[in-house]
């Protein structure tokens, strides 16, 4: 069956139509399923459009044996490209600078893009003759997430006559106004002078090139360059495997209520911020927190605990494995998720899969995923306003756990709406449907909360 692409659809319509199946190239540089972050993101979401499309999946050589076991043959479902003579190194230089931490991650994007050109150039040198063949209708690359790391083979695919496909793309969120001291902790110090990536070499030409660019946030579409943004699609950069979050909280809320925090233990996730906001509330026996994660904040965490005399009710012993993050999670009934600088937020639409009422701060991803029926999103603010919102809504919810219930359905039933895997695979394929000029309409998905549209559509144009 074939499916009209044009105006504003919503995802659950899109399941079970399908079209003639495109043959597609699909560039995931990192897409691991053993390990977490963008590696898990890039084989998940290959995994799926691999269901609705012809794909072949071409990926960099450290994944290979982690796909192998997940039963994929190599050559005709994935091709490894060894491009470790520069990726090597250039790791090991980003851990120097980096102190071995997981900070400065600005530092890392930077030091992987002369490593990135390098896959490239090898994935050319592979299969440049097949995509010039005509092997493949479309070429999408789906990582690296970063736009600042652009695609020389944009324009070959283009010289082709290929669609290249171009996304999700996402990051860059701004840093908010009152926390330049976070971005310190962070060793960001690249971000002072981020704008400099627009001068490297195949910037214009991979946006000028792509015939679709698949955006993961309001923030990111607003990079943009505006004559390049009538190719942009949103779709929010994480989903989830109903596999690994399906069950459902389904017990009645009482006291004390629980709280979970899920996240790298860096400054700016707002772990501390929790702790802070919620500490007269544990100490009166009406709330607990699991802070479940580990970094370079852990010490730090630690001692917040022990100066407010709260030990006994914050579990915080480190991270855990994602496939067991699901038993974990479903023993809390709140998802408290303070970040101040979240690209995307795939923690947060795992809480909310499982029935968890999610409390985020309204900037970047995060604000983007949770709408005022399922959840709760803070003002961006100070680190104090932050912090007094917070506080006042995990008291509020302490003292009323009845509309936590439902407010959690509500969450669950967004996520499976709009925010699986198998969704996500079926909206990309309608945006392959509109570069290989099947339709004439983009797409649009309808996703985004109320109060974003509008800044969706100035965003547009």
């Amino acid at each position: 069956m074939r499916l009209a692409c044009g105006g504003s659809l919503k995802s659950a319509s899109l399941t079970g139509l399908r079209r003639d199946r495109p043959r597609v190239l699909l560039i995931a540089e990192a897409a691991n399923p053993e390990w977490m972050s963008v590696p898990l993101e890039g084989w998940s979401h290959a995994s799926a459009l691999r269901d609705v499309v012809d794909a072949h999946v071409v990926t960099q050589i450290r994944n290979r044996d982690a796909i192998l076991r997940a039963g994929w043959r190599e050559g005709s479902d994935f091709t490894a490209i060894n491009s470790e003579a520069l990726a090597r190194p250039l790791q090991t230089a980003a851990k120097v600078l980096r102190f071995g931490t997981q900070k400065g991650w600005t530092t890392a994007t930077a030091l992987a893009l002369p490593s990135y050109y390098y896959f490239e150039r090898l994935v050319w040198r592979r299969l440049g003759r097949r995509i010039i063949a005509g092997e493949f209708d479309v070429v999408h690359r789906i990582t690296p997430l970063s736009p600042t790391i652009p695609s020389m083979i944009a324009a070959k695919c283009a010289n082709a006559g290929v669609p290249f496909v171009w996304g999700p793309v996402n990051g860059g969120v701004p840093w908010p106004k009152g926390f330049d001291a976070v971005r310190r902790k962070e060793r960001e110090w690249l971000s002072y002078i981020r704008g400099v990536h627009r001068m490297m070499p195949g910037y214009h030409a991979t946006r000028r090139h792509a015939s679709a660019i698949i955006v993961g946030s309001l923030d990111t579409l607003r990079q943009v360059p505006s004559a390049y943004r009538n190719k942009c699609v949103y779709i929010p950069e994480n989903g989830i495997d109903p596999a690994r979050f399906s069950t459902k909280v389904d017990r009645r809320v009482v006291a004390p209520l629980r709280v979970a925090f899920v996240g790298r233990l860096v400054p700016y996730k707002g772990a501390d911020m929790l702790i802070e906001a919620a500490a007269a509330l544990v100490r009166d026996d009406k709330l607990v927190i699991d802070i479940v994660g580990d970094g370079p904040e852990m010490p730090r965490l630690q001692a917040l605990v022990t100066k407010e005399k709260i030990g006994g009710g914050v579990r915080l012993d480190g991270a855990v494995e994602h496939r067991n993050l699901q038993r974990r999670l479903v023993q809390s009934d709140v998802f408290g998720f303070p970040a101040v600088r979240e690209f995307g937020g795939a923690v947060v639409i795992e809480a909310m899969a499982l029935g968890l009422v999610p409390v985020v701060v309204n900037y970047a991803g995060p604000g983007e995923l949770v709408t005022e029926d399922t959840g709760f999103r803070i003002p961006m603010g100070s680190r104090q306003d932050i912090i007094r919102r917070l506080r006042e809504i995990l008291g509020d919810l302490a003292g009323c756990t009845d509309r936590i219930r439902g407010m959690g359905d509500r969450a669950r039933q967004r996520v499976f709406e709009h925010f699986t895997w198998d969704v996500k695979a079926q909206q990309v394929a309608t945006v392959y449907d509109w570069a290989l000029h099947r339709c004439e309409q983009k797409p649009v998905f309808d996703m985004l909360p109320a109060d974003q549209r509008a800044r969706f559509e100035e965003a547009i144009g």
